[in-house]
Order: structure tokens, then C-alpha cells, then sequence
């Protein structure tokens, strides 16, 4: 099945056009420009306070269209018509708005007289929300929105068509098909039909038979196996005499980087949050005029991704040349070289996007250098090249370095060395999918690749390559066997893999693609839950290994934060994962807090923890052993995380059940809507958020201040040649 088609124009059944074809394409890059998901979703992907515009338009546009329908025929609002003809308006509403009257001859979609005026009604409001129009400013605060979001009026009115064609695609059956739309009956609306297919329900039952049969695959195969044979754990610590590299001792600054990245994603997180509440205050402070939500949000969602990846890559960096025991020449050099291009790239991409986003400098700026409008990989198209360009230079560096290990055969671990690279490489090369998509692609298209990018660069390649670093690190402790850890890299990156690439189809259910993508997606996105429960049994075994040898305890809370790390794998990844992965459950919560309460546990308490984890690895062979503070790094382990527990536990996984029930029992307009969004229980969990943000931005503070004193406790001279 094809995607929506945009068509030449939408024209009233008189002949009057209502919107052309290259106004829905203008549309789309306004509203991206202005924010996009950023501000509010389409389809259900992007920010959770203001609307869904998908859903939305499409309720804003039947009510006024039974309604004239009302005023016309029995010359009263339908509210005070009784129930026959309430009916009877309702049962045409639905034949009306499934209708598909798009001729693919000459490529136009005919709406009736009364439709086209609901619809000039409807687009009018829009016009107005993202114009001047006082009476919409208390509208627009609710929404976290700054008045004139959009300056040019034929970009508003091109606006009101996108949002049109996009509730137009969530509402229209399919050609040849009958109650299924092009975006799987997604929203749940029931003024228009719109409900869960045959297919949705079937293929989620599936996916839970095959999560049943998967976990119990695991059990059998660990059950069959027993036991890993025990490991002589080595009286001292076998990487106590090894010396750093100038290379090596390089990658400490981007640890620091690392850290005020961390810093200020949790302000802006705070900052974020709060609008929720106030939409243009920060506790009486007018701060949206200079820091709007669209700015502090990108921030947020960018700069979580960005500190991640930078402790992996610096991670990459620092252990190729411990583990081949060759340092290249000009290696520091290239370090270097690396680490100020991604700083050049951070800043410019976010002073570019903040600036783009307060001048209103337009489409063209925003897609090349500005805000992209697209969550978790907003910046310009300038800045995405360059960073692909420098995650290929990181492979190069990192190639070099290991190069040596992996061409002599006798290397001990050279297929764990091979594995790292391997993922190493998918990871630079996988980037380029960040350039699939172009100014005028079809946003169907651009939400595929955006995923693939999202979704798949970090669970499947970034996964492969943090499960691979682990058994190497543990491997190079002696704390488990080569061939043991061999063994299960080479398992667990088949199941990732196998379960991750089709799995990721999951976030496509409701974006105009096939229905195909329902039964392929349903099943594998289930799969994904069994590697995840599998690593959250070696964090148990982890843990007992950390307690080998007197000398481990080195290394303790780098291992603690791995077992962190599997314990978040199976909760927020595997269980709240699951809990909007099947098709019925993501049609009526997509777009809801369910899905952030997800991607908090998993984006940081995997992903971070992992981050982290390795951060502290790294830090612990770069900084004198009498330098090395515990006591910091224990408050700072558990506040994460009990900070991050409070956080989910407390405001955003109840919100998000609670905006569950709205859109089971009216429609996902109404879970999304004022009326929800700022109802007295909503704004109470909000601040429920406060004291779990509290822990956790204390939980950072003392990583940092860690930080800050390895440096401070260091000679000047040290600090110069360490190339800090």
C-alpha cells in the first residue's frame, strides 16, 4: 500500500480551490520550521503539551462540520438536536469522512460545500494560533507556544493545509479497502470511526505469544547451558601497570565535555518541564521570550543524545590503543582534531538552531543550518554532515589504532576486537541515514528514515557496541573468559539485530505505510524484550563477579553502573517498552506520556548508565588511584538513579496512564487537549516531578564536583602534558 498521496489541490464540489498541492508542501517545512515536533505532534510523534495536530484538526473539523450540517437542516446546533437526528447526522459524518475522493487522474481531492466550509473554518483557527490574535494567548500559553510562531501569512495558511492533509490521511479509507485509513484508522476518534483494524488486534496477540515463547527460549537455553564455569578471578588488577597513551590521556577533556553536556540537558529538562505548567514562565519569569519551549526542549532531547554518544566515542578512542598496545603517530593529533570539531559542531548547531528559532529566519535556514524540527536529531543539514564526517574520523582513528590487534592472529580477544570495530563502523556509516531525507520528502518518508536514525543507530549498532566494550573490559580484568564472552556477544548481536532492525518498524504503525509494517513490526518490536530481560540476568552476574577480589572494588561503581544498566534494559526498555509496543496499546497511547516514561528509563538509565559507566572506566586510567574519590561517586550512583526512579515512577508513567483512559474512552484529541493537559490531577503530577528532578540534578552535581577534583588535585605541568 501506498502512503497518503498529497494531491494536486483540494477543490470544494463548486469548483473553488481550497488548498493546492505546493501549499501541504509548504506547510509541512513551516510547521517544521516553527518548531515542528518540537511544538505538539503529527501522527503522534514529537511533544506532549501542545496538541496533536493530526488529531486535533480531524475533531476540529467534524464537530463543525455536523454542526453546519445541524444549523442547516433543522436550524439548531446539533447539541440541542435530539438523539434520532443526532444520529442521523452521525452516520452521514462518518460516510462523509472516510470518503476517499481522491482521483488520481488528475490528482484532486473534491470536498462538499459544507465540508469546504468546515474546513475554512477550522483552517482559520490555525491561522490564528500561530499569528498575533490576543484572544488565542491564553491558548497559546497552555500550548507552551510564543504568539507569532509563524510571521508570514501564506506560511500560516499553508500550515492549515498540512494539518489538514495529515487529518485527511488519518481519516480517509484506503483505495479498495474499507474501514482502514491511510494511517491504520489512527487517532482513535470515534465521531468519524476511526477504531483499532482487524489487523491491529490480531497481530498483537501474536506479538505477546511470541514475547511468551521468546523468554521462554532464554530460560530453556540458560537452564540447558548452566552455569558459566568459574573463572580464577587474578590476585591484582592486570591493567594496574598499564601506562596511558598521549592519545589516550587526550580523551579525558571530552569526559569534561561530557559532564557539561549532562549539566545542561537536566536545566533544560527542568526549564522544559516547567512550561508544562507556566508555558512561557519559569516560576514568574517571562523566560520563553529569550528561551521558548521549542529552544529548551531541542536542547534537552539533543544534548541527551550528544553526551551519550560523546562518552562512547571518547570510550572508542581510549581503549583501541589499550587493547592493541599501539599507539599510530599523530594519533593525540587526530584526538585533538576530533574533539574540537564536535565542540564546533555542538555549539554551532544549537546557537543556530536558538537563533533560527527567536528571528523566525525561515524554511530554508531552519532545514540547512537552524532546527530541523525533527525531535532527537533537529540540528541543520550542515551540521549533520559534519558530524557524519567526524564519526567517520573517529572510525579512522579508531581503525588505526586497533588495526595491529586485529591482523595478528595470536591476538588474545581478537574476536571481541573485531566485534567493537564492527559496531564501531555501523555506527559511523549508519549515520548517513540522518541524510536520507530532503526539504520536500514526503513526511511519511522522512518519519521512516527519522526512525531508522533514532531507533536503530542507538538500540541496535550503539547496543552491539556497548555489549562488546563491557565483555571486553570484563575480559581484560579477568573477570570472565574470552570465549565465554565471544560466545555471548556473538548471540546477543543476532538477537538485537534480528529483533532490532524489524523491530523498529513499531514506531511506523500510524504514519502512513503499509499495513504490512503492523504484522512485521508487532512481532519483532516483542523480540526485542528478550535480549533485554537476558542482559538484566547478567547484570545479577555482574554484580556477584564485582565481588571476585579485593582489587575489583576499583572498579566498583563503573560495574555497579553496568548493572545499573541491565536493570533499566528490562525495566525501562523491556517492560515499559512493551507496554506501548503492541499495536492495540500504541494506537490509543502514541503521542501520550506513556511514551516518554519509556524513553526517559531507557534513553538514560541504559544508555546513560552505560555512558557513565565507561566515563568512570576511562577517568579510572587516566587519574592517579589517589585521586579517586568514592565517596562522591556514591551519592552521585544512587541519586541517578533513585532520582530517575522517582522521576518515571512518580509523575510521568501516572500522567501517562491517566492520559490513556482519556484517549480510550474519547479519543486521543481529548488526551491531548487543555482540558486533560492542565485538569488539576495533571498539573499535580508535574510537580510530583520536582522531588525525583531534585535527586537527580544532585545526583549530577556530585559526578561533576568528582570531576572537578581529579583536575584540581593535579600539578599544572600533569594537567599540560595530558592534554587537558
Amino acid at each position: 500500500m501506498a502512503a497518503p498521496p498529497i494531491p494536486n489541490a483540494v477543490v470544494s464540489s463548486n469548483g473553488r480551490v481550497v488548498f493546492t498541492g505546493e501549499q501541504i508542501k509548504r506547510g509541512q517545512q513551516a510547521w517544521l520550521a516553527s518548531g515542528g515536533q518540537q511544538v505538539g505532534t503529527v501522527w503522534g510523534h514529537g511533544s506532549y503539551v501542545a496538541p496533536d495536530w493530526s488529531a486535533d484538526w480531524l475533531h476540529r473539523e467534524a464537530v463543525a462540520l455536523r454542526d453546519t450540517w445541524a444549523r442547516q437542516e433543522f436550524g439548531k446546533p446539533y447539541l440541542n438536536l435530539d438523539a434520532d437526528k443526532q444520529g442521523l447526522l452521525d452516520a452521514r459524518l462518518r460516510r462523509e469522512m472516510r470518503k476517499n475522493s481522491y482521483d488520481a487522474a488528475n490528482g484532486r481531492v473534491t470536498l462538499s460545500q459544507e465540508r469546504a466550509q468546515a474546513v475554512a473554518q477550522v483552517a482559520a483557527h490555525y491561522e490564528s494560533l500561530y499569528g498575533t490574535d490576543k484572544a488565542f494567548d491564553t491558548l497559546r500559553e497552555q500550548y507552551a507556544m510564543n504568539a507569532n510562531a509563524l510571521p508570514n501569512a501564506a506560511d500560516r495558511e499553508a500550515l492549515a493545509s498540512f494539518f489538514f492533509w495529515s487529518a485527511w490521511s488519518a481519516t480517509t479509507d484506503r483505495p479498495g479497502q474499507s474501514d482502514i485509513t491511510y494511517t491504520n484508522n489512527w487517532p482513535h476518534e470515534p465521531l468519524v470511526g476511526n477504531t483499532p483494524t482487524t489487523a491491529n488486534g490480531l497481530w498483537s496477540i501474536a506479538s505477546v505469544v511470541l514475547l511468551i515463547a521468546g523468554i521462554a527460549a532464554m530460560i530453556w537455553y540458560h537452564t540447558a547451558h548452566g552455569e558459566e564455569e568459574h573463572v580464577a578471578t587474578p590476585a591484582k588488577d592486570p591493567l594496574f601497570n598499564v601506562k596511558a597513551t598521549p592519545s589516550m590521556r587526550a580523551t579525558k577533556k571530552y569526559f569534561y565535555v561530557v559532564i557539561g553536556l549532562l549539566l545542561t540537558q537536566v536545566g533544560m529538562g527542568a526549564i522544559t518541564a516547567h512550561y508544562a505548567v507556566e508555558g512561557h514562565s519559569f516560576f514568574g519569569m517571562p523566560l520563553a521570550t529569550v528561551l521558548p519551549w521549542v529552544v529548551s526542549r531541542t536542547i534537552h532531547t539533543q544534548f541527551g543524545v550528544l553526551w551519550i554518544a560523546t562518552a562512547w566515542l571518547a570510550t572508542g578512542l581510549y581503549i583501541s590503543p589499550l587493547l592493541s598496545g599501539h599507539e599510530p603517530k599523530l594519533q593525540k593529533l587526530g584526538v585533538d582534531v576530533l574533539f574540537w570539531a564536535l565542540i564546533f559542531i555542538v555549539v554551532g548547531s544549537t546557537a543556530m538552531g536558538w537563533i533560527g528559532s527567536l528571528q523566525h529566519l525561515g524554511t530554508d535556514f531552519s532545514f540547512w543550518i537552524g532546527n530541523q524540527g525533527l525531535a532527537y536529531t533537529s540540528m541543520g543539514r550542515v551540521w549533520q554532515i559534519l558530524l557524519f564526517i567526524g564519526l567517520l574520523f573517529w572510525l579512522f582513528l579508531m581503525g588505526r589504532a586497533l588495526m595491529p590487534a586485529l591482523k595478528n592472529k595470536k591476538t588474545e580477544g581478537r574476536g571481541l576486537i573485531a566485534m567493537v570495530f564492527l559496531s564501531a563502523t555501523c555506527i559511523g556509516l549508519f549515520y548517513a541515514s540522518s541524510l536520507a531525507w530532503g526539504q520536500h520528502t514526503h513526511y511519511s518518508m522522512i518519519e521512516y528514515w527519522r526512525w531508522w536514525l533514532v531507533h536503530l543507530w542507538v538500540e541496535g549498532f550503539f547496543e552491539v557496541f556497548a555489549t562488546a566494550v563491557i565483555a571486553l573490559i570484563f575480559s581484560r580484568l579477568g573477570l570472565i573468559r574470552i570465549d565465554s564472552a565471544n560466545r555471548a556477544i556473538v548471540m546477543e548481536t543476532i538477537v538485537f539485530l534480528f529483533g532490532g532492525i524489524l523491530g523498529t518498524l513499531h514506531h511506523l504503525y500510524f504514519t502512513g505505510t503499509s499495513t504490512a509494517v503492523i504484522a512485521v513490526g508487532a512481532v519483532f518490536s516483542a523480540f526485542e524484550v528478550v535480549p533485554l530481560a537476558l542482559i538484566g540476568l547478567e547484570g545479577w552476574h555482574t554484580y556477584r563477579k564485582a565481588q571476585a577480589a579485593p582489587w575489583v572494588a576499583t572498579y566498583k561503581w563503573s560495574i555497579l553502573c553496568f548493572v545499573a544498566v541491565g536493570v533499566w534494559n528490562t525495566l525501562g526498555a523491556g517492560v515499559l517498552g512493551f507496554s506501548i509496543n503492541p499495536p492495540i496499546s500504541l494506537y490509543y497511547v502514541q503521542g501520550l506520556n506513556m511514551t516518554p516514561a519509556h524513553g526517559h528509563a531507557a534513553l538514560f538509565g541504559v544508555y546513560g548508565m552505560l555512558g557513565i559507566g565507561l566515563m568512570l572506566f576511562c577517568l579510572r586510567g587516566l587519574s592517579e588511584r589517589d585521586d579517586w574519590e568514592d565517596k562522591l561517586l556514591k551519592p552521585s550512583f544512587w541519586m541517578l538513579n533513585v532520582g530517575l526512579f522517582m522521576m518515571v515512577f512518580m509523575s510521568i508513567l501516572p500522567s501517562g496512564i491517566y492520559q490513556a483512559w482519556a484517549s480510550v474512552s474519547k479519543g486521543l484529541w481529548y488526551a491531548r487537549s487543555p482540558e486533560v493537559i492542565h485538569s488539576a490531577l495533571m498539573q499535580n503530577l508535574v510537580w510530583l516531578r520536582v522531588p525525583g528532578d531534585i535527586v537527580f540534578a544532585l545526583g549530577v552535581l556530585y559526578l561533576a564536583r568528582f570531576a572537578l577534583r581529579l583536575i584540581r588535585r593535579r600539578p599544572a605541568a600533569v594537567k599540560v602534558a595530558q592534554g587537558i
